[in-house]
C-alpha cells in the first residue's frame, strides 16, 4: 500500500489538507534552515545550543510557515497538474486557505517567543507569502515580483532564521554566505516554473518564466548561480581558505557543487527550448539536487569556521 493510500485510509479526505502542505519538501527546507544554525555555532557548538528552542523554531518554520505558504498557494491556484513536491495533487479542499492561514498564525504565536531576528524573519516571510498568493495582490502573477519574494524568502531568510534562532548576531562572513543564498535561489526559482508555463499562462498568471520564455529564464538562472558562487568564494577567501594546509579540502566541495550546477544547467540551456513539460520537471528535480549539494558544501566549508 502506498503512503498516499495509507494516509487516506487513516484520515479520509482530511488527508488532502496534509498533502497540500507538501511534506515531501519538509526535509529539504529543514536542512536549508539548519544550515544557518550550523553556520552560527559551528559543528562543535551544536553540543551546547538550546535544542528545544532550535527544534521549535525549525518545526514552525518548516511546517507552519513553509507548509502553510504552499497550502495557501494551492488554495488559489487550483492546480490540476503536478506542482513542485506534489505529483497529481488532489483538488484543494474547501477550507484549505483557512487551514493554511490558521497554521501560519499559530506559527507566528510560537515565533513570538523566539529571538528578535527570528520573529522578524517569520513576520516578513508570512507577509510576503500572503502577498504572493492571495488576491488582489497575488504577486506571483507579476513577473519579477514573484522572483524577488522567493529569492529572499526561501533563499536568504530561511537559513537566516536558523541562525537567528540561536540568538547570536550574524558575523560579516556569515552575512556574505547568507546573501549568497539569495542569488542561488534566484537561479533556482525560474527552473521550478518552466514545466508549469502552459498552465500558468492558461490561468493568466504572468510568472517570470512565462514572460521570459525558456531560454532567457535559463540564462537568468545561470547568471544568478554564477553570482551566488562568487559570493560564496568571497566568503571563503575572507575566512582564510587561501591560507594553511587544507586549501584543497576547503575549496573542493564548493567546486563540486558548482560543477553539479554546470552539469544541470549547461545541457538544459543548450536544448531547453525543445523539451517537454515532463522533461523540464525532471531537470527541476536535478536542480534541487544541486541545491542540496551546495548546502552540504557550505556546511563542510564554513561549519568549522566560527
Amino acid at each position: 500500500m502506498s503512503g498516499r493510500a495509507l494516509g487516506y485510509r487513516i484520515l479520509g479526505r482530511r488527508f488532502d489538507y496534509l498533502l497540500h502542505l507538501r511534506p515531501v519538501e519538509w526535509p529539504i527546507i529543514a536542512v536549508h534552515t539548519a544550515v544557518g544554525t550550523v553556520l552560527a555555532v559551528g559543528f562543535a557548538g551544536l553540543r551546547s545550543v538550546p535544542w528545544p528552542q532550535l527544534l521549535a523554531g525549525l518545526a514552525v518554520w518548516v511546517v507552519c510557515l513553509n507548509g502553510a505558504t504552499l497550502a495557501i498557494n494551492s488554495a488559489f491556484d487550483q492546480d490540476v497538474g503536478d506542482v513542485a513536491y506534489l505529483r497529481q495533487p488532489p483538488l484543494p479542499p474547501r477550507y484549505l486557505f483557512v487551514f493554511g492561514a490558521a497554521l501560519m498564525a499559530f506559527g507566528a504565536g510560537v515565533a513570538w517567543s523566539m529571538p528578535g531576528g527570528y520573529r522578524l524573519a517569520y513576520g516578513l516571510c508570512a507577509v510576503m507569502s500572503l502577498l504572493y498568493s492571495v488576491p488582489p495582490a497575488r504577486l506571483k502573477a507579476i513577473a519579477g515580483l514573484d522572483w524577488l519574494i522567493n529569492m529572499w524568502g526561501f533563499g536568504a531568510l530561511t537559513p537566516y532564521a536558523g541562525w537567528a534562532a540561536t540568538g547570536l548576531p550574524v558575523s560579516p562572513v556569515g552575512r556574505t554566505v547568507l546573501l549568497g543564498f539569495c542569488p542561488l535561489f534566484a537561479g533556482l526559482y525560474p527552473l521550478t516554473q518552466l514545466y508549469q508555463v502552459e498552465e500558468d499562462r492558461a490561468r493568466g498568471d504572468a510568472t517570470m518564466a512565462s514572460v521570459l520564455g525558456v531560454r532567457r529564464s535559463l540564462a537568468v538562472s545561470v547568471a544568478c548561480v554564477v553570482i551566488a558562487f562568487g559570493l560564496f568564494s568571497q566568503a571563503g577567501t575572507a575566512s582564510g581558505w587561501l591560507a594553511g594546509g587544507d586549501v584543497g579540502r576547503r575549496w573542493m566541495p564548493l567546486a563540486i557543487a558548482a560543477g553539479c550546477w554546470a552539469l544541470v544547467l549547461g545541457p538544459w540551456l543548450i536544448g531547453g527550448e525543445h523539451l517537454t513539460s515532463a522533461a523540464h520537471q525532471r531537470r527541476m528535480y536535478l536542480a534541487l539536487g544541486a541545491w542540496a549539494v551546495t548546502d552540504a558544501a557550505i556546511l563542510y566549508g564554513f561549519g568549522r569556521s566560527w
